[in-house]
């Protein structure tokens, strides 16, 4: 396994060093070993310390600055929210799943459209931009319910945590804290005023 992860080592003066080829490489050289699913790890060459996410981050911060970025600041902006919130290893892993799953989808038409049509990479593309113009509207319903139940089974949960923090720590007197009975009654007056 190791060595088959490739070693580029970040230096003081920002440049990197691919210690396979011992030549010196850029951030689009990286880009391409990512395209390619290389396995590589990039280190700080003094210290030692793993700075691959930080160099990924920087391709993607390229990207995101030239042509058609990917992300909406409105997106961004969310994103930066759920750092130091409770959610933020959930969002995390929500966010890989859904990558992961939409990974997966367009593997399986690649092998499809390569089973009938061989090593065409024109066909291919072709194939699955036809998939996504069809396929968009239906694919943005099913994420829109996704989403929708994903945002109600989240704030069933919220309650279900609001619910037990009330119970246990309704036993104890913090000024301003409903109890057990308060948080109850509250309830009730809340169904009766909507209902």
């Amino acid at each position: 396994m190791a060595d088959k992860l490739r070693l580029i080592k970040k230096y003081p003066n920002r440049r990197l060093y691919d210690t396979r080829t011992s030549t010196y490489i850029t951030l689009a050289d990286v880009k391409v070993l990512v395209l390619e699913h290389e396995e590589f790890q990039v280190v700080d060459a003094k210290s030692g310390e793993d700075l691959t996410r930080s160099i990924l981050l920087q391709i993607i911060l390229e990207e995101e600055s030239a042509g058609a970025p990917m992300f909406s600041s409105d997106i961004l902006a969310q994103m930066i929210r759920f750092y130091g919130n409770a959610m933020q290893g959930m969002m995390g892993k929500y966010l890989e799943n859904n990558v992961t799953a939409f990974t997966g989808m367009q593997r399986q038409l690649q092998d499809q459209v390569k089973s009938l049509y061989g090593d065409n990479p024109a066909k291919s593309q072709e194939l699955w931009t036809q998939f996504l113009n069809f396929q968009g509207p239906a694919m943005q319903s099913v994420m829109g319910t996704y989403v929708e139940q994903s945002a109600k089974m989240f704030q069933q949960m919220q309650e279900k945590m609001q619910e037990q923090t009330r119970k246990l720590m309704g036993s104890f007197p913090f000024p301003g804290f409903p109890t057990g009975a308060d948080a109850a009654a509250e309830k009730v007056a809340v169904k009766k005023s909507s209902g």
